[in-house]
């Protein structure tokens, strides 16, 4: 596995509008076979921070993602909503732990 943890912070007045696209992103990205697991969280004490947590059955399947026509367009459509450019953690899974995930 390779999972990226994607740390996002928007504009306020773009809070509602990131979440609808970023929903829409993910519910298209899990029906992509080099995705295991898609998660889009937001931080509880901070609701203009976000990160999303996606993990990949390869690191190439990571590069297929960025071709797909939904994440082009999420891509395009939010960069005007960001309050701070986007930063990305990559770590490798040790344990699959009850996901099954392998």
């Amino acid at each position: 596995m390779y999972i990226v943890h994607v740390f996002i912070e928007v504009k306020p007045e773009f809070r509602e509008q990131f979440i609808k696209e970023t929903i829409a992103n993910a519910r298209a990205s899990i029906q992509e076979p080099g995705i295991a697991r898609f998660d889009f969280l937001q931080e509880a004490d901070a609701t203009n921070k976000f990160i999303l947590v996606e993990a990949y059955r390869t690191k190439d399947d990571t590069a297929q993602h960025k071709e797909t026509g939904h994440y082009q367009r999420w891509n395009q459509v939010v960069a005007e909503m960001m309050a701070v450019p986007r930063s990305k953690m990559v770590y490798s899974n040790i344990y699959p732990g009850e996901t099954g995930w392998e």
